[in-house]
């Protein structure tokens, strides 16, 4: 039998770095994703194919069904990960391919791996989803980090995300705005180690009022019904984060003189902002090497 599952990816919109110490942040679902398909096959062993968004085979592995190393692969490192996630999953399910004669792994997926809109997310939950365990435990003891990627990848609506002790709270919201064709997500010709930005946070996180500022920024945000608001908590957002996490805001290093607002996107440096304005402003951009820009309605599912 052939077994399909699918996770969308993910964008932060609200409280990067601080969501790791209780902060409420607001994630947004993407329109594009990534597939698994799980297929039988005779000979006894775990053939692995990844394919990006021009279906292109980028990744191939083979792992041994009995303990899941690697038994040959064109990118080690990638097979390497790939194999502790796999027996992480056997940790969580120890039923997890213990009677399978061997399986092929078809992963596809809908966006550019340097978009970083969670390839690494949507995989955890495609094969969290196979192997019938807890996406946000197999994420924290693979990986690591909050787990809003989880929570996007789940949910076909935007979220309230907080990290809790026992367990993470996700609520499904609404968004009221009417003002989202001023709304645009402009690449940044570069992908940025997650990480990398949160060892970083990790040597000096935020007080406990700057957590709570951020968490009142993004409750406000279900009240916000004009573009000029929304600007405003954008502004005030950025910010916060820049004084906790000592770096100049993405406007202030980049696009200084953009009459717009540009707010970073999960892990500072790299990725998505988001930018507001008309259409036609959003030339400055492209004439400044940004060729990547994504109406809101066309990105968020």
């Amino acid at each position: 039998m052939e077994d399909t599952f699918y996770s969308n990816g993910k964008l932060l919109l609200t409280g990067e770095y601080v969501v790791l110490d209780g902060a409420t942040a607001l994630a947004i679902p993407t329109k594009k994703g990534q597939s698994l398909t799980v297929l039988p096959r005779a000979e006894g062993e775990l053939l692995w194919n990844s394919y990006d968004e021009k279906n292109r085979c980028w990744f191939s592995a083979g792992f041994s069904m009995v303990d899941f190393s690697v038994l040959v692969a064109d990118r080690l490192d990638t097979a390497i990960t790939l194999s502790n996630i796999l027996r992480e999953t056997r940790h969580l399910n120890p039923k997890f391919l213990s009677n399978s004669k061997g399986v092929h792994v078809i992963t596809e997926l809908d966006f550019p791996r340097n978009w970083g809109l969670g390839t690494s997310s949507t995989l955890i939950n495609n094969i969290a989803q196979w192997a019938q365990v807890d996406a946000f435990t197999l994420l924290k003891n693979a990986f690591g980090g909050s787990g809003y990627d989880i929570a996007a990848a789940q949910h076909n609506t935007p979220v309230f995300y907080t990290v809790e002790k026992n367990a993470p709270k996700v609520q499904e919201i609404s968004l009221p705005w009417d003002f989202t064709d001023s709304l645009f997500f402009v690449h940044l010709n570069k992908k940025q180690d997650s990480k990398q930005g949160i060892a970083k946070y990790g040597k000096k996180p935020a007080s406990k009022e700057q957590i709570e500022r951020i968490s009142d920024l993004s409750k406000k945000l279900l009240l916000c019904y004009t573009l000029s608001d929304f600007e405003a908590l954008m502004a005030a957002h950025e910010r916060i984060i820049s004084e906790i996490i000592q770096m100049p805001t993405a406007k202030e290093r980049l696009f200084a003189d953009f009459s717009g607002t540009v707010k970073s996107l999960g892990a500072w440096g790299g990725d998505f902002v988001l930018a507001t304005g008309s259409f036609e402003e959003m030339s400055y951009f492209k004439e400044q090497g940004y060729g990547t820009i994504v109406p809101f309605h066309e990105m968020v599912k």
